[in-house]
């Protein structure tokens, strides 16, 4: 019967009603196709040596991909399309990206274990990614398991920036990109927990000091961009490690798992 579908009225024959078509939501997805765009154009750049504009692409990235989940439950847009697409997003720009990225700026110098690094973090992105869709709804909220991959992502190219805008020549850090990269993949696929901030409303107010140290900070990252945002996400890089530590000092669970799951499968990844 095609989309149509047939309802019966009082006293009358059958009345056919139209089915409404399921559509995507605009808004929430612009955001989305403007983060994978932000990756896409960090590739582009580092292709054609602009590697400032390409660390430069994987921050925005970062920033519009904070912003569609916040936009799609504002505006009660979410939808499992939604989700799907933001995951290839992420894979795309915090994933493939920064490998691919930091291969091009200095680690084909040194031949297979290049790629190898390269590859190590794209895949721990990967799996990152797809053990955060599993483990969603049993994750404490306020913790990530392992190093989020944006904030890998912003590891690896903040590097490269602030090598860029101090004019250091890529092949004296070959090897410590190389460990560097491999930091960052391997972070992503531990079971240490970094703070996730999303326990922070955004609708609560706040004292008038807070704006002011807002505003603070945005002046102080105009100073020195690639400084000082290296410098936030390799503080927060390493947080994730001395929360373990004071925890297991403490004798504090270090699992970020809230809650168990029924599926046995999964129970060894939530360890």
């Amino acid at each position: 019967m095609d989309d149509n579908s047939q309802a019966q009225s009082d006293g009358e024959g059958p009345v056919f009603v139209r089915k409404r078509r399921k559509g995507i939501y605009i808004l929430p997805n612009l955001f989305t196709l403007a983060a994978l765009f932000g990756g896409f154009y960090s590739v582009v750049m580092a292709m054609q040596g602009h590697f400032d504009q390409s660390a430069i692409g994987i921050f925005c990235a970062m920033v519009l991909d904070s912003l569609d989940g916040r936009v799609a439950r504002m505006t009660n847009t979410q939808s499992a399309f939604g989700e799907q697409m933001d995951s290839l997003s992420d894979m795309v720009s915090f994933g493939a990206a920064p490998a691919l990225v930091s291969y091009e700026w200095v680690l084909k110098d040194l031949g297979k274990w290049g790629w190898f690094a390269a590859f190590v973090y794209c895949s721990c992105a990967a799996l990152r990614l797809a053990r955060f869709n599993v483990n969603t709804h049993v994750v404490d909220k306020r913790y990530f398991q392992g190093l989020p991959s944006p904030a890998a992502a912003a590891l690896v190219a903040g590097f490269i920036w602030w090598c860029t805008d101090l004019g250091i020549a890529p092949p004296t850090v070959a090897w410590f990109m190389f460990a560097w990269v491999l930091y960052a993949g391997l972070t992503m696929v531990t079971n240490v927990p970094f703070y996730s901030f999303k326990d922070v409303s955004m609708k609560q107010s706040v004292p008038f000091a807070v704006i002011v140290l807002i505003a603070l900070g945005i002046a102080i990252i105009n100073i020195d961009p690639p400084t000082v945002m290296l410098g936030i996400f390799v503080v927060y890089g390493f947080s994730g490690y001395v929360v373990y530590c004071v925890r297991r000092f403490r004798g504090v669970p270090v699992s970020v798992i809230s809650t168990s799951t029924d599926e046995p499968d999964e129970r060894g990844m939530h360890k």
